[in-house]
């Protein structure tokens, strides 16, 4: 038996980095919606790892992310395991890799006759997968690792395009049918419009606004932003269905699935190349994004005797788009400041025409960022653009270099208002040091603060703040309590009605609580969550302004970065003289009980169902505030499930695993238990 060949060390290293880049950015896509490259750089990553194991067997590990589908599921979501997996598929980058895949399959069915495949558009969207038991909709899931995905029922019950219950009586006793969710884009760029209006984040791209949405622990809320789906091929069947999987699909849609209308077979590789392009031609024209074209051997005996590989079938492919790049000059970079002070670079560049459009633009991120690509302005630059992620500098094209080039450098101080800039050690993010003053920051900061989960100024929109600081009416927060009718009314679409309405609702907002002011300022790296931490921990706002790095650090959750940021904030004199302000002007709250040691620290609370003396938030934030986690599903971890009325699957899934379930008046008996009454503090 021959000795195994070495793999030298340096072969080794590549393949180990190669898994932990992977690993990350499966991680940040399939479990967190946050993806940080685009595809066509994660395929890159994963074929050359593919390649490396395939030179080297030896290097092949079980944990390597060739032998597995996805990233682990989200722990917010009870977990369904899969009974058949949900495999991912293999990629092909070209017109060879198209043929050398039919190839492949030819050569392992000793048959050299043309193969007819089902060919579709591979939609940027969320897998899932939906069970049926004797035509009713049971259960639904993500894809998660392939093997366990995240039970997402209640969510996925909400989209019209998910039956309920399948049409006829011809159906399987058991059907497990797969598709892929996602936005149309039109609805897409309505939420974000509305989401821009209110001034709270806007989503990155359609299929990161789809994973997040079907992550929403308020199926209400995903009601609300209408997902629609494709399905695209079954998984358990117990009874019979058609023996080709174009007829699968055509029976799919008689039971009430909807199938995408540009499914077609093709015979040949010549002709799944001919559909490829005609497909390619038409992606501008679609109302949802695609990736590539998905071809499928439709013959399902012959998918049986063709199998599969660790992570992949033999019998499919997904023949990927070419990225959307294009190469110009960068002319300039300039600096820019959002809400929260951070300052980042954006390139300028010479207009080029990007896949029908015109990009003059592009995201630099961060000056680590400028120094990786070794970019200097003046150099021949490629950019990417796919779907509606802002386009982004990819690579410098070194050989195409001027002789003369200017080296980009970080300004001084802000270049919005002049004031120092800052940053915290470890971070690669430089902010600006005039927080609320700063007039770059002053219109977000002014939505944020008005927002829905602040404090809830209805009316005061984006488009309305916009307008009160470019009239030089609104400086700071402050100075909306100071607005009067009669100047309100002199502004655009702006009647007595609506002026009159304004006022009153920012009269009501001075009324709030000590969480939603501190989530109001809009301190860098202080959300929802930490603001509660941070008002139950201190209880007083004064205690939190004069607190130092270590008192910081003593709140759950705050390590020695956010503790930094909440320091800094408090130490600039135009943020005190703010505070000040909006504390002469009425603002006011129940004061907070100081709770060093939460009294339901590491128990986990569920709320189902319709509360009737506390919203579903208030109750959230009472029991966050005593130091309980407040989880979306149920599992043996539950401490107690809060059931209103009309509870649904949470509580069977209580009772089920034996978790104790409270009412209502339960839930508020044991509030009062750990709260005490309070004075109002100003």
């Amino acid at each position: 038996m021959s000795k195994p060949t070495a793999i030298p060390k340096q072969v080794q290293e590549e393949a180990a980095q190669l898994r932990t880049q992977i690993n990350r950015h499966n991680h940040l896509y399939h479990s967190l919606a946050q993806p940080e490259v685009p595809d066509a750089e994660f395929d890159r990553l994963f074929h050359r790892l593919e390649q490396l194991e395939q030179e080297h067997p030896g290097l092949v590990t079980p944990d390597s992310p060739t032998q597995r589908v996805g990233a682990e599921p989200l722990e917010s979501f009870s977990q369904v395991k899969h009974e058949l997996p949900m495999l991912s598929l293999d990629n092909a980058f070209g017109e060879g890799d198209m043929r050398d895949f039919d190839q492949r399959l030819k050569n392992r069915l000793e048959d050299e006759a043309d193969l007819t495949y089902a060919c579709e558009p591979k939609i940027d969207g969320v897998a899932v997968s939906l069970l049926y038991e004797n035509g009713r909709f049971v259960r639904g899931a993500t894809r998660g690792d392939g093997l366990t995905g995240e039970d997402i029922t209640s969510n996925l019950r909400t989209i019209s395009s998910v039956p309920l219950r399948l049409i006829g009586n011809s159906h399987p006793s058991r059907l497990e049918v797969r598709g892929e969710v996602y936005f149309p884009l039109a609805t897409f760029r309505r939420i974000n419009a509305e989401a821009e209006q209110q001034g709270e984040k806007v989503f990155a791209n359609p299929r990161n606004a789809a994973a997040g949405t079907l992550r929403q622990l308020d199926p209400k809320l995903t009601a609300k932003r209408r997902l629609t789906m494709f399905v695209y091929s079954t998984g358990l069947v117990e009874g019979e269905l058609p023996g080709h999987h174009y007829d699968t699909l055509q029976q799919l849609s008689t039971w009430g699935f909807r199938v995408n209308p540009l499914i077609e077979l093709a015979t040949g590789v010549d002709a799944c190349l001919t559909y490829y392009q005609r497909i390619l031609s038409s992606r501008p024209k679609l109302d949802y994004e695609i990736d590539g074209v998905v071809f499928k051997v439709n013959d399902l005996a012959l998918q049986r005797r063709l199998g599969q590989v660790t992570r992949a079938p033999r019998w499919a492919i997904a023949h990927k788009f070419p990225a959307e790049e294009g190469v110009t000059t960068l002319e300039d970079v300039e600096f820019q400041v959002g809400r929260t002070g951070a300052v980042t670079p954006v390139a300028r560049l010479a207009p080029v025409q990007v896949g029908g459009v015109t990009i003059s633009n592009a995201s630099l991120h961060n000056m680590d960022e400028i120094k990786r690509l070794g970019l200097v302005i003046g150099d021949t630059v490629v950019i990417q653009r796919a779907g509606d992620v802002i386009p982004k500098v990819v690579s410098v094209v070194a050989d195409k270099r001027p002789k003369k080039t200017r080296p980009i450098t970080l300004p001084k101080v802000c270049p919005a208002c002049n004031s120092a800039l800052h940053k915290i050690e470890g971070e690669v993010i430089v902010h600006c040091s005039a927080g609320l003053k700063c007039s770059a920051q002053r219109k977000r900061s002014l939505s944020h603060f008005a927002s829905r989960l602040a404090l809830d100024i209805e009316g005061l929109g984006t488009k309305l703040v916009d307008q009160l600081v470019d009239e030089g009416l609104v400086n700071s927060p402050a100075d909306l309590y100071r607005l009067k009718e009669e100047t309100l009314v002199e502004l655009e679409r702006m009647a007595p009605k609506s002026a009159s309405n304004l006022l009153e609702a920012l009269e009501k907002s001075k009324q709030t609580t000590l969480p939603r002011f501190i989530y109001a300022l809009g301190v860098n790296e202080v959300g929802e969550a930490t603001a509660s931490a941070l008002a139950t921990h201190f209880g007083t706002l004064a205690a939190l302004r004069s607190a130092d790095m270590e008192a910081l650090q003593q709140v759950p959750d705050v390590g020695p970065v956010v503790a930094q940021e909440i320091r800094w904030f408090f130490e600039q004199q135009d943020n005190q003289r703010v505070l000040d302000d909006l504390l002469k002007e009425g603002l006011a709250w129940p004061d907070v009980p100081v709770v060093r040691k939460a009294p339901l620290a590491g128990q986990t609370y569920v709320l189902t169902g319709t509360l009737s003396t506390l919203s579903r938030q208030e109750a959230k934030a009472k029991l966050q505030s005593l130091g309980a986690k407040v989880a979306g599903s149920v599992s043996t971890k539950t401490h107690a499930v809060v059931a209103g009325e009309e509870a649904g699957s949470k509580l069977t899934k209580a009772t089920e695993l034996g978790v104790q379930v409270m009412t209502e008046q339960e839930l508020l008996e044991l509030l009062s238990e750990h709260e005490e009454p309070a004075p109002q503090q100003t």
